[in-house]
């Protein structure tokens, strides 16, 4: 089967096109679509469906609905969770779970899931300096879309917020690729494009600055200037706005025939020159940080004083949610005055949960710095000591996301003392040159509320305080629950804080395998997948039992194990934040482990997948 978004909406089998006409058909099936081969709850479809105006039969008519479906589009009516989380599944089929539905289709079969590939597979090939590369695959990405996504279906709440976001990738890839064809000297090719999308975003900066770039480089000054006089006409009718200081800094590039508008040549042909310049790979910086103010200051401190002979290596570690990663990024964006020959960025652990390996690493931050495919040693200790070579003569830093053990980092250190390393972890590590470990907590209830406020805003939050603080106390904290929770109410806008509240302690107390759980399932499932098999079957045991802390005693009894294996279990566990450790309590004589309720409820959850599977 074949299903196509990114346009009008088309659903093909073997080049017969079979797509429903009914408009409830349509934007149910849409839905299932743009989550594939993951659940959709029976609520959401409802709220989708009907908005704020369910009737009373309106679960009774999505079983219809389904029917018609399964009928129309020859879905395999499959029950239970054999496949249903399956990415890869050799066929469609249209799952029934207790509380919702999977529809799966084989990875290749949709247009808006190979256009995100593509997408991300663009910035790898950028960041690796791989530019003509990266050129061709955008444009392949681009060439997915027939029109705006799915521009004859009538969409409801959900589906309205996934085609803004998927139109806003859209845009972004594009601003992209003309970027990548200014950089190959595409100018003149890029005048007519750049000119349509000036007149169809008028108050699009970067699609106006790009325009004004080409003109300049085509020889035509006064007509660049002209764009940027009727893009500050259009934001302050349009918009009340006066251009970004990056426009007027380009207008003034612009009329004093800056150089550093120009390409460089050598024998008449475009010389790239990214790849002489720093490495620039951080992510975005995110949001605001809440609460996180003496890690921070203590994290950049260590990074911008540097000790010893070696380079400073703080690692960030903390339970699933907790805010690893954004604390990291912020840290780094904070700090890259004092590395000024660039800033690397590798994601260690990639999307299924298995560990990056350190060589192909170190291939991608050799080829940021201008080492040709061919010259890169093919070995991980060839591949390491020419990168730790490089280094002995520049001032970088880098940032390890997702360290999986001090084994995968090791190979990936610099040798020079005027560089830093940033590390995040699941699981506590030990690094002979680390630094310093930051401990992140979760955040306090102040905290949370100034979190949710600054989503939410003051006036609603305000409205309701007793609900936002009983919010903050169920998602523990963690500031991915909290994020979450927050991207619902701000999807819903009608609901009352207290409904939200209401919805989520029932997800929590349900523990239903396929609910995203506070936003944490994946967070929690990769942390769990680092244990080894037992730990990880003892994760879902535990997570299933009633009380609320536990001793490595009562674990050897719950698990028919003796007692040292049941504390090397509990160890394992709380070195990966899966469970929590109590102070050593004299009177008791041994240590007691407890756990996060939203994480018990994820593991709950994955304990219900298990067994689901097991039966299946």
């Amino acid at each position: 089967m074949e299903v196509n978004l990114l346009g009008p909406l088309e659903v093909s089998r073997e080049g017969v096109v079979i797509t429903p006409s009914a408009p409830k058909l349509r934007r149910m099936f849409s839905l299932l679509a743009l989550q594939a081969n993951n659940l959709v709850r029976t609520d959401q479809i409802i709220d989708e469906l009907w908005e704020d105006r369910p009737t009373t039969s309106a679960a009774t008519t999505l079983q219809t609905y389904i029917y018609q479906l399964r009928k129309l589009l020859g879905l395999s009516p499959a029950q239970g969770v054999r496949s249903a989380r399956a990415a890869d599944v050799g066929g469609a089929a249209l799952h029934t779970l207790t509380n919702g539905y999977v529809l799966t289709l084989p990875s290749n079969s949709l247009d808006s899931s190979r256009f995100e590939r593509l997408a991300r597979r663009s910035r790898a090939e950028l960041e690796s300096g791989a530019v003509e590369t990266a050129a061709e695959t955008l444009a392949e990405a681009l060439r997915l879309w027939r029109g705006p996504a799915l521009a004859d279906v009538s969409t409801g709440p959900i589906l309205d917020a996934e085609t803004r976001r998927l139109e806003e990738l859209r845009k972004g890839v594009l601003e992209q690729r003309i970027d990548v064809d200014l950089q190959l000297g595409k100018h003149n090719e890029l005048l007519g494009e750049l000119t349509m999308l000036g007149a169809q975003y008028p108050t699009h900066e970067g699609f106006q600055a790009k325009l004004m770039l080409a003109l300049y480089r085509a020889g035509r000054q006064a007509e660049a200037l002209h764009v940027y006089h009727r893009t500050r006409d259009a934001l302050a009718t349009e918009l009340g706005l006066d251009p970004t200081e990056s426009l007027q800094r380009l207008q003034l590039a612009v009329l004093s025939a800056d150089q550093s508008l120009s390409l460089s040549t050598s024998g008449g042909s475009t010389v790239l020159t990214r790849r002489a310049r720093p490495p620039r790979q951080l992510p975005p910086e995110g949001a605001v940080l809440i609460g996180r103010r003496a890690e921070s200051t203590a994290a950049l401190e260590a990074l911008c004083t540097g000790r010893g002979r070696a380079a400073t290596v703080v690692v960030i570690a903390g339970a699933p949610g907790v805010g690893k990663t954004a604390l990291c990024n912020h840290v780094a964006h904070q700090a890259v005055d004092k590395y000024p020959d660039g800033q690397f960025y590798a994601k260690l652990l990639d999307g299924d949960g298995s560990p990056v390996e350190p060589g192909e690493v170190l291939a991608g931050f050799l080829r940021a710095v201008g080492v040709a495919d061919e010259r890169i040693p093919s070995s991980t200790d060839e591949r390491s000591r020419m990168f730790r070579t490089w280094t002995t003569e520049h001032r970088v830093l880098l940032v390890l996301d997702d360290a999986v053990s001090a084994e995968q980092l090791r190979p990936l250190l610099p040798s020079s003392a005027d560089c830093g390393v940033l590390v995040t972890s699941r699981r506590r590590l030990f690094v002979a040159a680390t630094s310093m470990t930051v401990e992140l907590r979760p955040l306090t209830e102040p905290e949370g509320i100034q979190l949710l406020t600054g989503v939410l805003g003051s006036d609603r939050v305000s409205r309701d305080e007793q609900s936002a603080r009983e919010l903050v106390k169920l998602c523990d904290g963690l500031p991915l629950a909290l994020h979450s929770a927050a991207a619902l109410l701000q999807i819903r806008q009608h609901w009352a804080i207290a409904r939200a509240v209401g919805r989520l302690s029932m997800e929590i107390c349900e523990s239903s395998f396929g609910t995203d759980i506070l936003g944490l399932w994946g967070s929690v499932e990769r942390s769990c997948s680092m244990a080894r098999p037992d730990a990880q079957d003892a994760f879902r045991r535990l997570a299933k039992m009633d009380t609320d802390c536990f001793s490595a005693a009562l674990v050897a009894g719950a698990l028919e194990v003796d007692e040292r294996h049941a504390e090397s279990l509990l160890e394992d566990l709380a070195e990966l934040r899966l469970i929590e450790v109590a102070t050593f309590d004299e009177r008791i004589g041994h240590t007691q482990y407890w756990f996060l309720p939203s994480v018990r409820a994820v593991g709950r959850a994955l304990a219900t997948q298990n067994d689901l599977c097991l039966l299946a």
